[in-house]
């Protein structure tokens, strides 16, 4: 294979393809894990497809050796693009894009997986609504963890499962679905742009935002198609960034909302921004009162508890007293009547005695 340098390098197919859909594969010194996400790739029903794999800033020969144990018939058909220093998640993702020329685009990370199917029902989809712009499967969530050397998958879950659909309402408080779930065409990138490179996280969820701003993204269908596998307890390179890199993602989240409202201040001005700020400053502080008046209710409910519950063991102490004396009144009364059967029967005796004198 020849190599190519031009602010990367990465490796030129040699049987030329007409590719349907493109698929980018962003890694770094995880070859365990990319030899799992290419053997999903490897496995789909649908092949007609291209593969980049953008290696950010790890060990080339790595990802060659994983790459070189594929199939002889299917190993030309993955690229590898060497950033021979990191430039981050979203440079990474859009350099796979610029590097394919297929109308279709899906991105699945080093450590993620699909159904064999996933690749068929999706591009079925599209062929049979032109207008949309993607779909989205259902995504299982795959907790897993190293035990004895090899990833067990103690949990999993469906993400989503209470939603119809993607809704952009929905959406605007957090991403409800990541790449390994999406297949959009590319003409998308032509409607709002790549993906954005100055954040350090969460720029699918931008991306996703922008989209779902154009027309709704509906599933294809409720069988769960991808697997978001997730290691919760792992951190550094191993780790998700979900879990492992909680700081990029939350200052992502504030720096996406900052240049959205920043934009829209520019447009239209600060009134809205200003209303709605004190608007919600309001809220807060109604539910900052309101939740101090609960903390307060329930401490009374607690207390009230405490007391119900001494009042309770309390009358326990009475009726087992009154079960005593009744206990004693009883043996008192069968005593009793004890006593008065043998004088009644005595004095029979003796009447019966005094009888037989008096007739003999």
């Amino acid at each position: 294979m020849d190599r190519v340098t031009k602010g990367y390098q990465f490796y030129v197919m040699v049987d030329e393809i007409d590719p349907r859909v493109a698929i980018i594969i962003r890694t770094k010194d995880r070859p365990d894990f990319l030899r799992r996400a290419l053997a999903s790739v490897a496995n789909q029903v649908f092949q007609n497809w291209e593969a980049v794999i953008v290696n950010d800033g790890g060990d080339p020969q790595e990802v060659d050796t994983v790459i070189a144990e594929l199939d002889s018939e299917l190993r030309p058909r993955f690229r590898h693009i060497v950033h021979e220093s990191p430039l981050g998640r979203w440079p990474s993702a859009n350099a796979g894009v610029t590097a394919t020329s297929a109308p279709l685009v899906v991105l699945h990370d080093d450590d993620d997986s699909w159904h064999p199917e996933f690749l068929e029902e999706t591009v079925a989809y599209l062929s049979r609504n032109p207008d949309e712009y993607g779909v989205a499967t259902r995504i299982e969530v795959l907790l897993e963890e190293e035990r004895d050397g090899v990833l067990v998958t103690y949990d999993r879950y469906v993400l989503e499962s209470h939603n119809e659909e993607i809704f952009l309402t929905d959406l605007l408080r957090f991403n409800r679905f990541v790449p390994i779930g999406f297949l959009y065409r590319r003409s998308l990138h032509k409607r709002i742009g790549m993906y954005d490179e100055s954040l350090p996280a969460a720029g699918d969820w931008a991306f996703n935002l922008a989209a779902v701003s154009l027309q709704p993204i509906r599933y294809v269908s409720d069988r769960p198609l991808a697997y978001w596998h997730q290691r919760p307890h792992v951190r550094g390179v191993l780790g998700n960034s979900v879990h492992a890199a909680t700081a990029d993602h939350s200052f992502a989240d504030r720096a996406f909302r900052d240049m959205e409202l920043r934009e829209y201040i520019q447009k239209y001005g600060l009134g809205l921004p200003l209303f709605v700020s004190s608007a919600t400053a309001t809220a807060e502080k109604t539910i900052g009162d309101l939740t101090a008046q609960l903390e307060q209710l329930r401490g009374q409910f607690d207390q009230l508890s405490s007391q119900y519950e001494r009042l309770a063991a309390q009358n326990d102490a009475l009726l087992g007293r009154q079960d005593q004396v009744i206990g004693q009144n009883d043996l008192i009364l069968h005593n009793l009547s004890r006593t008065m059967d043998t004088r009644i029967r005595g004095w029979v005796v003796r009447q019966k005695l005094r009888l037989k004198r008096l007739k003999g």
